[in-house]
């Protein structure tokens, strides 16, 4: 396992694997804010899904638990589920990024995401399921197959979503992106590359998606007011970057 270290900057408390690479980042002054925009990102599946009691989120890879942190705060009808193979990964988050312990709306297993995604117990249990699993050399997604992504659908319900998160510029993006698409049927989209190249897929499941893009706005301010997740480039930056998405989102 990689070693677990921490640095801070700023006011900003960071997370490393023994090198100078950022695996993650919290605010002090306002833990529970997600304060990488990548991660904020990451949140997109509330976009497209309304959060209702019994609603169940994987979560693949803790980091600092921001996800998490943030879901437990704004979203308390739903269940996240936080799968961390690193058990001193979990262990900081808690105890230097402020995640909470688990409880009734909060599950962590210390499990191979791999193993995780291809057990048919967990088969359309998840609304949503959110990826971002590096490692201390941050060679591209530690988990990229096409394998892999296919247990990533199996375990979504329909209508479902799945939010990933890549590097733009590095040669594991064109593998992870064909991989995502061949599983997922082409229903991706893509958000503008944010800081450090991290560019993050929306991937969907169930019933075509057709709206125009003034109801994704609206649905995005209402976001914004409720829980202070800065959505208002999001509209805006999926439909520029996202062929045959100009008139309306059909995804």
């Amino acid at each position: 396992m990689e070693p677990v270290t921490f640095s801070e900057i700023g006011g900003v408390r960071y997370l490393h694997f023994g090198t100078d690479l950022i695996q993650g980042a919290m605010r002090i002054r306002d833990p529970d804010e997600i304060y990488l925009e990548y991660n904020q990102q990451m949140m997109a599946w509330i976009l497209f899904l309304e959060t209702r009691p019994g609603m169940r989120i994987a979560q693949l890879g803790l980091g600092t638990g921001a996800l998490a942190k943030f879901q437990h705060r704004h979203c308390p009808a739903v269940k996240t589920t936080v799968v961390e193979l690193n058990p001193a990964v979990i262990v900081a988050a808690r105890s230097m990024f402020l995640t909470p312990d688990d409880d009734r709306r909060l599950e962590t297993l210390q499990e191979d995401a791999k193993a995780f995604v291809k057990s048919k117990t967990n088969n359309e249990q998840f609304a949503a399921v959110q990826v971002d699993l590096y490692d201390a050399i941050c060679d591209g997604p530690a988990a990229s197959s096409l394998d892999f992504y296919q247990g990533c659908y199996n375990i979504l319900k329909g209508p479902g979503v799945m939010t990933v998160n890549l590097f733009s510029r590095h040669k594991s993006f064109d593998v992870n992106l064909r991989n995502i698409c061949e599983a997922f049927n082409n229903r991706v989209l893509l958000f503008p590359e944010s800081h450090d190249c991290n560019v993050v897929a929306i991937a969907f499941k169930g019933p075509a998606l057709e709206v125009d893009w003034s109801e994704v706005v609206k649905r995005a301010k209402v976001i914004a007011v409720k829980t202070g997740l800065l959505t208002d480039s999001w509209s805006t930056g999926l439909r520029q970057a996202n062929a045959r998405q100009e008139e309306r989102l059909s995804i």
